[in-house]
């Protein structure tokens, strides 16, 4: 099930984040990351199975720009290509689309998983070599809304 995160959450997202570094993130992305959960966040949610957390991704929203960033996706390590990532990023993406002042999705991710992103149908816009850290480069992407074509 996908709820949306409160506080509480904090501790166990911060387990899973330590579960998928050094793989997926660098040690010091952590102290972003919490920055994150405790000032930033606009929309985040939790993937849950039996109370469990297993995944979560945020949505942070720049109305003047028109776009929404995907940010902060993390699944489980044993539970990574299982289709969790998947049911979260297409939760968010639908929701965005319902807002009438939201033409771009934007996701900032890295080497590792914009193959992922490209599968959802987000684009490479551009790559900054060695951007998070060392060895972690951003991959710049984006998926148009479709509000505006035709049908």
């Amino acid at each position: 099930m996908i709820r949306r995160y409160t506080i509480e959450d904090i501790d166990k997202l911060i387990e899973l984040l330590d579960q998928n570094t050094p793989v997926f993130f660098d040690a010091t992305e952590k102290t972003d990351y919490i920055d994150y959960l405790t000032n930033e966040i606009e929309d985040y949610f939790i993937y849950e199975v039996n109370k469990k957390i297993i995944g979560c991704g945020g949505i942070n929203y720049d109305i003047v720009n028109r776009t929404a960033r995907i940010a902060w996706d993390i699944i489980h390590p044993n539970h990574h290509g299982k289709g969790i990532g998947k049911k979260l990023t297409l939760h968010r993406i639908n929701l965005i689309k319902t807002n009438i002042n939201i033409d771009t999705i934007i996701v900032r991710t890295s080497q590792l998983t914009y193959k992922f992103y490209q599968k959802m149908g987000f684009q490479v816009d551009s790559v900054t070599d060695n951007f998070w850290a060392k060895g972690f480069d951003l991959y710049l992407m984006s998926l148009n809304t479709n509000k505006n074509s035709e049908h």
